[in-house]
C-alpha cells in the first residue's frame, strides 16, 4: 500500500531543488539545522530522498532557504491521462 503513495521520482526532484538552491545560496546543511531546528540526520535524509517529508517541513526548508515554497516544486511534472470523471460517464 505505501509504495503507491510514495512517488520516489517526485521526491527526488524536490530533493534536487533543495540541494540546488542551498548550494547556489552558499548555505550548508548545518545552516539548515540552525534555521529549521531539524537534526542534521533529518536534513540529510530529506536531501537524499530517504524521508518522505511533510508539507510543513517543506515550508520550513523554504523559509530557511529564503525562497517561496513553489521554488522547491518548480520542475517538469507529467500529468497522467485519466478516464473521464464518474459524473461525465453517467448515462453513457
Amino acid at each position: 500500500m505505501a509504495s503507491q503513495y510514495r512517488d520516489q521520482d517526485f521526491i527526488k526532484k524536490v530533493c534536487e531543488k533543495i540541494i540546488e538552491i542551498r548550494k547556489r545560496k552558499g548555505i550548508v546543511q548545518e545552516d539548515l539545522v540552525d534555521r529549521t531546528g531539524f537534526g542534521i540526520k533529518q536534513i540529510g535524509n530529506i536531501e537524499r530522498g530517504v524521508s518522505n517529508t511533510s508539507i510543513s517541513n517543506i515550508a520550513a526548508i523554504a523559509k530557511a532557504l529564503e525562497v517561496h515554497p513553489k521554488e522547491l516544486l518548480d520542475f517538469d511534472f507529467e500529468i497522467p491521462k485519466y478516464a473521464p470523471l464518474r459524473k461525465d460517464r453517467k448515462g453513457k
